[in-house]
């Protein structure tokens, strides 16, 4: 029997006629319904014709998580007083209860996009419902386009709705509304109970969250805002924690409360999740949950939401190739939605464990998938659904073009997709397995090399992260699986199987890309098979030990095992599985991992296998040898005797422009050269060369050629003729290399006869010159075709600064007489005439003058 009274008292009601007159018009809506008023059980239900208004329709519901399905249909099921599986089902990723008479089936996003890409026209499917869609998952954002494309070009009666409480309704009404123009946006107004908000910050600072690390210290602060809400407040706690090892550690702070304590997340039995949602019986809750709890979920007795205030997301490191889940502050869309869980059915109080003053910082929404996450499960989707640079699919946020391309090489090199980038038939079966195409390729490969079954267990433990509590051995924590009576435990023989069926006919699992023979063989143990199959879906991760605990990995990045009691620290090579960087950390930190052998290394990387000369500069001087490499990691070196010399070339080349000029000789002759021309290029610009450190590397090869063709090692570098090479520089086609001692001259003859060198080394070229050598003569020197003034520094008879002019008759009129007052009583051996514009030059004393 439907419960009538359950769904009159649905605020979504309100807007029902809207909606179905915007699906009958446009064909496409927005639905913004506040959290609590129905949007993701009464509309389906709706729209399915299943609570007496409208035709019958098929109707299919995605969510973003396998909890949320379950629950909504649950929900669904109860409302119409019906057993889910009836006329209202639901499937996920191994788990379906649906049946012929099912008109609204609840999937997940990832469910639906398999469906889309076996059957794109979603044969007998009327309406599709993407809930939550402001979450910005990538699988959402995919199907969104795909059904997009399915509306444009195969089934334009297929009716779209776009469902959230919080959610940039403009962007998704001109997404779905396309060239036609914006979708309607249809809202229901919700009867939301009021919320207190009660600012509790830690008394003193945490460290901020990195990695999948959280301070303990905001943990047991934390844990204790929640024994204050039992003591403050009537009602279950709703405590949001960003993952399972937080909510494991807060549960342990909370032992001994007045409470029964419960834990939510994706992991969880369905059994738990279930008991949670459906509700006390008399005994007080605390329900600790990551963000599976933000959305499509209403946890009954709630009245106290605390909120640490932490997301878990997940993000790709591409310059490491490390691709994990990481915490982040949560977005205030997130703290919203939060807070809004303790004002479901009553009026409530959400304690937030950050400052007031801090809110205003966080960002407004969480980040598109798309923008952050590893792109090569959306390449490989984009790929089979004949999209191969997505550049077709109508999409909020562009894929960044870096990550995309990033994608392709994986899905190339494990043969997913063709030179063209479209996707090959191992492709397509790979997108087919339902697990990121890293795993799909260890299923395949694995399976022809150790079998179907226990390729299939391996990879099942890599789809979902074992328990800490299974330690970060991967074969260890296989085994540890076979033993285990616990939730995880269930859930992977149920993943084990499901794709063990994926793979099917053990003779067709693989297909070429690890050849028979390659791998440790059916009869190995299990060490050697999880490390097989863990390198054959993260080759670039296969590391060999460098010394003191530490790995380098194929991908050319660090890695440190974790605990010094770990077997893996004292493994030559090892599979890494699952990695993360700490902030500021030089290496990553293994956080699961396999044991495995050269062998199997090479065998499963062996598309990063490389040999050849290898000639370079390194400390300082050049290296050439013969190298087998396995991406970073060096399998054999021998030295070279004989290295071509064009290799050697540009070694020293990148040499020099790596260490800088430096490595040359720069006598004080091709210091005054290159002083000279800089002087020249400043004053009179083309033709005259820029000879500035920046400039020489970048043209080394014009005026360093001759000495680059017979260097072999840095000695050679240093006998180079400096001043003669940058002479080459010089314009010599242009004819205005004859003028470089006319324009620039390294020495000017003064009156005394004297040839004194001009310093080029600041400004302005300086003329040094004793003050009785320039006796009679009237103007300053002026150079580089009588533009430039030289610089006179007057010395003293004993070679000291006296006086500095670049007007030597102004000088001789109002400077000379103080000069002269002041030095010959110090040097009255010399001439000091009273007028030495008139005197005689010297170089002499005034004694040396009179013998002639």
């Amino acid at each position: 029997m439907i419960a009538r009274d359950a769904l009159a008292q649905l605020p979504v009601r309100t807007a029902l006629p809207a909606l179905r007159a915007a699906l009958d018009g446009a064909g496409s809506a927005v639905l913004c319904a506040p959290p609590g008023t129905g949007k993701t059980t009464l509309v389906p239900l709706d729209l399915a014709g299943l609570t007496g208004a409208g035709p019958r329709r098929r109707v299919l519901v995605a969510e973003p998580r396998r909890i949320a399905a379950r629950a909504a249909a649950r929900r669904m099921a109860w409302l119409l007083g019906e057993q889910v599986g009836d006329r209202v089902g639901f499937t996920v990723r191994g788990e379906r209860r649906a049946g012929p008479r099912t008109a609204v089936e609840v999937v997940t996003t990832g469910v639906l996009l398999q469906r889309l890409q076996r059957d794109p026209e979603l044969a007998g499917v009327d309406v599709v419902v993407l809930d939550e869609c402001h979450e910005r998952h990538l699988d959402a954002d995919t199907s969104a386009a795909f059904l997009l494309d399915v509306r444009e070009t195969l089934r334009p009666e297929l009716r779209l709705v776009a469902a959230s409480a919080t959610t940039d309704a403009e962007g998704w009404a001109g997404l779905l509304g396309g060239s036609s123009g914006p979708a309607p946006v249809v809202e229901a107004a919700g009867v939301s109970h009021p919320v207190e908000t009660v600012w509790a910050p830690p008394e003193r600072p945490v460290r901020p969250a990195h990695g999948l690390r959280v301070d303990p210290a905001l943990l047991t602060h934390v844990a204790g805002v929640v024994r204050r809400a039992l003591r403050e407040r009537t009602g279950d706690v709703l405590c949001f924690l960003p993952g399972v090892g937080e909510i494991g550690r807060v549960a342990g702070e909370l032992a001994g409360v007045d409470a029964e304590v419960l834990q939510v997340h994706g992991r969880a039995p369905a059994e738990v999740q279930d008991a949670v949602l459906a509700g006390a019986d008399g005994v007080r809750r605390v329900v600790l949950a990551t963000s599976v709890a933000e959305s499509s979920l209403t946890v009954p007795g709630v009245r106290v939401v605390v909120d640490s205030g932490l997301a878990r997301v997940p993000r790709m490191d591409h310059a490491r190739g490390l691709s994990a889940l990481t915490t982040v502050r949560a977005s205030r869309a997130a703290a919203r939605q939060r807070a809004g869980r303790a004002g479901r059915e009553a009026p409530g109080v959400v304690y937030r464990c950050w400052a007031e003053g801090e809110d205003g910082r966080l960002p407004a929404f969480p980040d598109p998938e798309i923008r952050v996450a590893d792109l090569t499960a959306f390449a490989l989707q984009a790929a089979c659904w004949g999209d191969p640079d997505a550049s077709g699919l109508a999409l909020l946020d562009a894929p960044p073009a870096g990550a995309l391309a990033a994608a392709r090489e994986v899905l190339t090199a494990v043969g997913a997709v063709d030179a063209e980038g479209r996707a090959t038939p191992r492709g397509l079966r790979m997108a087919r397995m339902g697990v990121h195409p890293r795993l799909a390729r260890a299923l395949l490969d694995g399976s022809a090399e150790v079998g179907v079954r226990r390729a299939a267990e391996v990879v099942a433990l890599l789809s979902e992260e074992p328990p800490r509590a299974y330690g970060d051995d991967l074969a260890e924590a296989w085994r540890t699986a076979r033993r285990g009576g616990d939730g995880y435990a269930a859930r992977w023989r149920q993943e084990a199987q499901r794709l063990a069926g994926a793979v099917g006919e053990p003779g067709a699992a693989g297909a070429g890309e690890a050849p028979r023979g390659a791998g440790p063989g059916r009869g190995a143990p299990d060490d050697a098979v999880a490390g097989l199959v863990a390198a054959l879906a993260f080759p670039e991760r296969v590391a060999r030990a460098r010394g003191a605990g530490s790995y380098l990995m194929a991908s050319g990045t660090g890695a440190e095992p974790g605990g010094e009691g770990s077997r893996l620290r004292d493994a030559r090579w090892l599979a890494v599985a699952v990695a993360d960087r700490p902030v500021a950390a030089a290496s990553a930190r293994v956080r699961l991992a396999a044991v495995i052998d050269e062998d199997t290394a090479c065998a499963a990387a062996r598309a990063l296998y490389s040999s050849g000369e290898e000639v370079r500069w390194s400390d300082g001087d050049v290296v050439a040898r013969r190298v087998e490499r396995l991406g970073a990691i060096e399998l054999a070196v021998r030295p070279l005797s004989a290295p071509d010399p064009e290799l050697v070339r540009e070694a020293v080349v990148a040499g020099l422009r790596r260490e800088g000029l430096g490595l040359l000789r720069w006598p004080a002759s091709a210091v005054a050269v290159r002083q000279r021309m800089a002087f020249l290029h400043r004053e009179l610009g083309a033709p005259w060369p820029d000879v500035s450190d920046a400039a020489l590397l970048a043209r080394v090869e014009d005026w360093l050629g001759v000495e680059l063709g017979r260097a072999r090692r840095r000695a050679d570098l240093e006998r180079a003729d400096t001043a003669a090479a940058l002479a080459r520089l010089l314009p010599w086609a242009t004819g205005d290399a004859a003028r470089f001692d006319e324009l620039a001259p390294e020495r000017i003859e003064v009156p005394s006869g004297s040839r004194v060198r001009v310093d080029y080394g600041g400004e302005q070229p300086v003329l040094a010159v004793k003050l009785q050598e320039l006796f009679g003569w009237q103007e300053s020197p002026r150079i580089a075709g009588g533009r430039v003034p030289v610089l006179v520094h007057l010395l003293s008879p004993a070679g000291r600064p006296a006086a500095v002019t670049a007007d030597l008759a102004s000088f001789w009129r109002d400077g000379y007489r103080a000069v002269r007052a002041e030095l010959r009583g110090r040097y009255p051996k010399h001439p000091w005439p009273e007028d030495p514009s008139a005197a005689e030059p010297t170089r002499h004393t005034t004694a040396r003058l009179r013998r002639g």
